[in-house]
């Protein structure tokens, strides 16, 4: 069944509006009154159902404000609240680009005290920063104010949504079908002697995950060889018949997850023949295992592995594990059979195990 999923969504509702207060004879203006707070309001203009207008203070409000003049918006209607932002600006009047001055963000606007009034300064600007620049043009200065009026939030009705239909995909099977072509033994074209044992197999799967097994069977020898089985020298049938269920699967066959000193060595065996068929999945994913299985016991002889057949991350493993045991542990290491058979093939890496250690005990 779908998954279902409840939905609400909150939006703002708003009005907005611009008004043009086009102030001509700017100058003559000026000197209006006996006092600064003469004002001129413009025409009363309507946003989101109320009424608003503009207060010009050519000499500004209040005597301290004389150098300024001074731009309200008034809420016009009568007792009423509403919630609303302006945006209070110039317009240059040579490129009639507009110039935002003074904005505030949304706020009450009460008719019944001065909160009716916006901005909360009387300092618009300088009369010195307006007379003679492109605000005023032919004594004219144009004063636009845009009013956003806000309403409650509106929230849509909550909705049930259900996801779609969905059809899960199977895991791949590729590899059960391909290990079915070895277990019954079908088209089998190719024979193997391991240890006197006889194994078939089939060529396109084996030239198809070994670089090594490709060149022996599809190489400039394979005419050679037709119909004729081939010796594999140095290896136990029961590993060889372990390298093919993992050539024909991408796995490895149940051996109690390999645990145990007979798995761990089935393991071993496996990687040196990765290694001699240039399988490098199978290299690493017995590296792994053996990585896993580290302990006094099994690392001298792992590092020795490691080494000859180049495992360089199995073998930083095993400097890494000799560098950080106590000094009853690495008794127990050199005590083992392994480490005295290390010392014999690879005394270079016994060396930089134990120099590894001096220098952590000196840290």
């Amino acid at each position: 069944m779908g998954a279902c999923m409840t939905l609400s969504t909150c939006s703002p509702e708003a009005a907005e509006g611009t008004h043009v207060f086009d102030i001509l004879g700017y100058s003559k203006h000026m000197g209006m009154g006996q006092d600064p707070g003469s004002y001129i309001q413009s025409g009363v203009f309507a946003v989101g159902g109320h009424n608003w207008a503009i207060r010009f203070y050519p000499d500004g409000y209040k005597s301290e404000n004389r150098d300024y003049i001074t731009i309200f918006l008034q809420l016009m209607s009568k007792s009423t609240k509403v919630r609303a932002s302006c945006d209070l600006r110039l317009v240059d009047q040579c490129t009639g680009l507009r110039s935002s001055v003074i904005k505030t963000g949304p706020r009450i606007f009460n008719s019944d005290d001065s909160s009716r009034f916006a901005p909360g300064t009387a300092q618009f600007k300088k009369r010195s920063e307006i007379e003679g620049s492109a605000y005023l043009k032919d004594d004219r200065l144009m004063i636009e104010c845009i009013v956003t009026v806000f309403e409650k939030p509106r929230v849509t009705k909550t909705t049930e949504a259900k996801s779609p239909p969905k059809i899960d995909r199977p895991p791949s099977d590729m590899a059960k079908h391909v290990g079915k072509l070895l277990e019954e033994k079908e088209g089998l074209d190719v024979s193997f002697i391991v240890g006197g044992e006889t194994i078939e197999a089939h060529r396109l799967v084996l030239a198809m995950r070994s670089p090594v097994l490709k060149a022996e069977l599809y190489g400039p020898m394979r005419e050679a060889r037709a119909g004729q089985c081939i010796t594999v020298k140095d290896m136990q049938p029961s590993i060889f018949r372990a390298l093919l269920h993992f050539i024909y699967t991408d796995s490895l066959p149940g051996h109690e997850d390999f645990e145990g000193e007979e798995n761990i060595e089935i393991i071993r065996l496996l990687l040196v023949a990765a290694d001699r068929y240039a399988m490098e999945r199978l290299k690493m994913v017995c590296q792994s295992i053996l990585c896993e299985d580290l302990s006094v016991d099994t690392v001298a002889t792992t590092l020795a592995l490691a080494d000859q057949y180049n495992c360089d991350k199995l073998k930083d493993a095993c400097l890494e594990f000799i560098k950080i045991s106590d000094d009853n542990a690495m008794d127990a290491v050199v005590a083992t059979q392994g480490f005295k058979d290390l010392k014999m093939t690879c005394p270079s890496l016994i060396v930089d195990a134990l120099e590894n250690r001096r220098k952590l005990r000196k840290a």
